[in-house]
């Protein structure tokens, strides 16, 4: 029977640009079910709304809020996901510490930091693997300016995303 392992506070391989840091605490190769994260989003940071035909998601709000989506819309539109309605009336919430997001296959949803402080997430991933996704965006977004949209989608399509709307970078610390 394997061991299993402990990642202290702080540890963890990091990958960060633009808005977002991420800090990979279980990854494919050490997992089958799912990647697991820390994922600190700073103010402005916007995922852009999107879906994934193959990857089921759960985010853990653990400092800060979010506001949050996880529902097909009415009408899917290009602009501002925050203003989508569900076929229920359901809206977009505005999640604190302890709001939980599960998406499942299919699912629309989106993330995005609205306050001045940064939030920290727990994120899971399954299957395991979005790591790959991550190191990707990180290269894509370290190179500073305007965020290269075309390369961003191109790398969400090879990793299971259907971009609907833009991801729009937050403001990182000096």
């Amino acid at each position: 029977m394997p061991d299993g392992f402990i990642v202290p506070h702080g540890g963890g391989s990091k990958v960060g640009a633009a808005g977002l840091e991420v800090s990979a605490k279980v990854i494919a190769d050490q997992a089958r079910s799912a990647s697991s994260f820390e994922l600190t989003i700073w103010p402005g940071f916007d995922v852009g709304a999107h879906v994934h035909s193959r990857l089921e998601e759960l985010f853990y709000i653990v400092e800060g809020e979010l506001d949050l989506l996880a529902f097909e819309p009415r009408v899917r539109t290009a602009t501002d996901w925050r203003l989508w309605e569900s076929h229920t009336g359901e809206r977009v919430i505005r999640g604190d510490p302890g709001t939980l997001m599960f998406v499942p296959l299919g699912c629309p949803h989106a993330f995005a930091n609205p306050g001045t402080s940064p939030a920290r997430v727990f994120f899971q991933a399954a299957p395991p693997g979005h790591e790959r996704y991550f190191e990707g965006l990180g290269e894509i977004l370290s190179g500073g300016g305007p965020p290269d949209h075309e390369a961003i989608a191109e790398l969400r399509r090879r990793y299971d995303t259907e971009q609907i709307t833009p991801l729009v970078p937050g403001r990182m610390p000096s």
